[in-house]
Parts: structure tokens; C-alpha cells; sequence
């Protein structure tokens, strides 16, 4: 394959201005819709084989994001077109200032395999929405979704415009060599390195969405009920492979036997007494992963679960874990939760910085000044206060990481905001010009100067 062909292909396509009117955009973002909702079964039967998803989880989790997203883009892209005016400081009188909204040009999508569909079109809407045009390289990991998603793409889209890559590693160690305008990367950290490694070659501006450690914090003032329940989903659909899981609990120490009951009737009324023969329970999504997942369990104290078929782990809690232990020196990725303790406030601040910072934090508490202390004090991607994963389904609030967990955020304005170069523009006025900016200066032009400034 002639990857560079593509690539120039889609640059020739760019520059022949054809991405950039409204009509354009809006009329590309509906074909996308209407192929979403055409090919709403098959993506469904892929995501089944990839990662056992059922299909209620498969529509609130990937499809009808997507189409949500769609929806919000298509509506307001007009107004976030339009050039926006701003204030012009006095110094430069007499003049009106601008904010335009240009496309990058050419990006690069690298997509995920734990939501393959989602993660692979959500960024893409965004790309659409700025103009640009885009490659996508989803992954090999996920291969039943990624073939669904190059059929889709291909059957409402020119090559010029939009391609899908499916292949494996190498495939996308020579797309990444590629010069494009921007990339857009979702994955782990260690990868995201190399991403950012290649794109700083070609001073290529990127967004990561990485992961890390997220904590689900729990204090004394909860309804330990209703909070096992949430930690419990959050934790647990996907069968944990979510960047924005929950991948600790750190909980007051008398709280934590009543807080696993819980947990434990939640999982059971879910999943049945064995979770592994159930049939909408998902999959870990390799051997690779299945066997990383048991070694962090290894030696461990298992007070719930442990159990595993060959290709699923089920719903697993430790007991005993400190920031130590191996379970906590990278992120979890599965269906596995290890429990902390903390004593009081400043303990749990100094616990949590003890990491790098997370792409998101779980507080649960009626406390306001913890609240307020937690928000405050500790650095993350994005919250949810007594529940979990929510924050992610507001397209008003920026989703994204900081530090370790990423860089660049989307979902709504935000995702055209990624794509887009904010270019500013001062139009200035041929009618009056003031002499005092010219040479010679004087002691007077400065006083005046300094006025102005002042």
C-alpha cells in the first residue's frame, strides 16, 4: 500500500477548498449519520464478536454517542463557523478585531480497541464538523468492528476525503511516519509517547487520550448502597476496560466490608452468581491482556471474584492493596478493583498526588468541603461527583486528559475547537492614522505612549 499516495490524495482534495463551505460539512455529516443508522445491526453483530458487548450496551455506549454527537454538531455548526468578533484594545484605534476558524487540513485518527466504533467516529465528527479531511487507522484488536467501520466509511465517502486503515502494528508504524496537519491519538500512555515522538519530527500538533489511574473516592456521608451501585457499573461495563473506570476505591477502612456486600449484590443481580456463563457479560479483549490482568491478582487477596474462563475475568475485588502494590503501578484496564483506605482529608489528598494525574476522579460525598478540597487540590482530567463515567456524556464540558492521562480535549465545541487553528485577524482603518507611532520620538510621544498603556 502507498500510504503517501493517500496521504497526497487527500492534501490535493483539502487545497482544491472543497471541505471547507458549511454545505459541504453539514451535508457530510448527515451522510455519516444515515450511515450509522443503516449499518446499526452490523455494528452491533461486530461488536458482539470483538468484545462480547450486548447490544444495549453497544447502542448507549458507542452508537448512540456517535449519533448524539452528530446531532449536536449539525445544529450549532453554523454558528461556530462564522467568523467571531472581539474587543480591540485603544492601542490599536482604529480597529475591529476577528477570531476565524480555519481546518488544519489533513488529520490522522488513531482509534482504540476497547470502543472501537466510538472512538474511532466520535474524532471524526470533529474533523468533519473544522473542514478538514481525514485518514483512520482503527485497530487490529478489534477486527470484526474495524472492518464494519472501513465498509461504512467507504460506501458514503471518496478515498480523497475520508480512508480507513484496519491492518496490524506495522500498518501503523508507516502511517505515523506520514507528514500530516494534525493527529488525534486514543490509547494507552506508553503509546501515546511514541505518537507524540513521531509527530514532534514534523512539529505535528496532537491530541492524546490516554488513561491512568482513576479514583473512586468514598467517604462516610454516602448512601453506601447507592454508591457501590454506581462504582459498580462504571467499573464493570466493558467489563472494565474503560479509560475513564474507576481503577481504585480508597474508602474509609469501616467502611469497606459493607461497601463489598453491596458491591457484591449489585454484580450478582446483574451478571447471575457466576458472571463468566453470562451471556451479555464482555470479554477481555485478548490473551495478551486476559494474562496481564491475571498477573495482577496473583498474590493478591481476593475478597470477591477472582474467577476466569480463557477469555473473560470476572467482576474482582482486593483487599489489602497500597499504592505498593503491583496492581497499582499501572493502569488496571479490567475487571479488577483494588480497595484503599485513607484516614482523613490531607491523608487522602497525599494518597492520590502519590500518582500521576488521572484522566478522571470519582468523588463520593455529601460534604461539601471535601468537595470543594478535592476539586481544588487534586489535578485530573474531568469529575463526576456521586456517580461515575457521567461527566463524559455532557458534550457541553470538555473531555480530555492532563499531565500522564493526555493532552487536548473534545466532545461537542470542543471537538471542532481541536480541529480548528483559531487564526486572528485585526482589520484596521485607512480613515485615521496617528502620527505619534512614527519616528523620530519624542519625550512627548512617550508620555503619550505611556498613557495609553497605563
Amino acid at each position: 500500500m502507498n500510504y503517501q499516495m493517500v496521504l497526497d490524495k487527500q492534501h490535493a482534495f483539502y487545497h482544491a477548498q472543497k471541505t471547507k463551505s458549511y454545505e459541504f460539512r453539514y451535508e457530510a455529516l448527515s451522510s455519516l449519520k444515515d450511515a450509522v443508522l443503516t449499518y446499526d445491526q452490523e455494528i452491533k453483530d461486530a461488536l458482539k464478536k470483538d468484545l462480547n458487548k450486548s447490544e444495549f450496551e453497544s447502542f448507549l455506549t458507542e452508537i448512540g454517542i456517535v449519533i448524539a454527537e452528530i446531532n449536536d454538531v449539525m445544529k450549532h455548526l453554523k454558528k461556530w463557523m462564522k467568523p467571531k468578533k472581539v474587543k480591540t484594545p485603544m492601542t490599536l484605534f482604529h480597529a475591529k478585531s476577528y477570531i476565524y476558524q480555519e481546518p488544519f487540513g489533513t488529520v490522522f485518527i488513531m482509534s482504540p480497541w476497547n470502543y472501537p466504533f466510538q472512538l474511532a467516529i466520535s474524532p471524526l465528527i470533529g474533523a468533519i464538523a473544522a473542514g478538514n479531511t481525514a485518514i483512520i487507522k482503527t485497530s487490529q484488536d478489534a477486527p470484526e468492528t474495524s472492518q464494519v467501520i472501513q465498509k461504512m466509511i467507504s460506501d458514503i465517502f471518496p478515498d480523497e476525503f475520508v480512508s480507513v486503515f484496519t491492518g496490524d502494528l506495522e500498518e501503523s508504524k508507516a502511517l505515523l511516519k506520514l507528514k500530516y496537519d494534525y493527529i488525534f491519538f486514543t490509547g494507552s500512555t506508553s503509546v501515546g509517547k511514541i505518537v507524540m515522538g513521531e509527530a514532534s519530527k514534523n512539529l505535528i500538533p496532537v491530541t492524546l487520550e490516554l488513561g491512568g489511574k482513576s479514583p473512586a473516592i468514598i467517604d462516610e456521608t454516602v448512601d453506601l448502597d447507592l454508591t457501590a451501585k454506581r462504582i459498580a457499573y462504571g467499573k464493570f461495563i466493558n467489563a472494565g476496560q474503560t479509560c475513564i473506570a474507576p481503577d481504585y476505591v480508597i474508602i474509609k477502612e469501616e467502611l469497606k466490608e459493607e461497601f463489598t456486600k453491596k458491591m457484591k449484590q449489585h454484580i450478582e443481580s446483574w451478571f447471575g452468581e457466576n458472571p463468566l456463563d453470562h451471556e451479555d457479560y464482555p470479554k477481555i479483549i485478548n490473551e495478551k491482556n486476559h494474562v496481564r490482568l491475571l498477573k495482577l491478582i496473583e498474590n493478591e487477596e481476593v475478597i470477591l471474584g477472582g474467577r476466569f474462563s480463557s477469555d473473560k475475568l470476572e467482576p474482582t475485588i482486593l483487599n489489602h492493596i497500597t499504592k505498593n502494590s503491583k496492581v497499582m503501578q499501572e493502569e488496571i484496564f479490567g475487571p479488577i478493583l483494588p480497595l484503599l483506605t485513607f484516614k482523613d482529608i490531607d491523608d487522602l489528598i497525599e494518597e492520590i498526588k502519590w500518582f500521576d494525574k488521572p484522566l478522571a476522579l470519582y468523588l463520593f460525598t455529601k460534604n461539601k468541603k471535601l468537595e470543594k478540597k478535592v476539586i481544588e487540590e487534586l489535578s485530573f482530567g474531568g469529575a463526576t461527583i456521586n456517580d461515575t463515567l457521567m461527566h463524559f456524556g455532557n458534550k457541553n464540558i470538555p473531555f480530555g486528559g492532563v499531565g500522564a492521562s493526555g493532552m487536548g480535549s473534545y466532545h461537542g465545541y470542543s471537538s471542532f475547537d481541536t480541529f480548528s487553528h483559531s487564526k486572528g485577524v485585526v482589520r484596521r482603518s485607512t480613515i485615521i492614522d496617528l502620527s505619534f507611532r512614527y519616528p523620530p520620538y519624542t519625550k512627548k510621544k512617550s508620555k503619550l505612549l505611556s498613557k495609553f498603556i497605563k
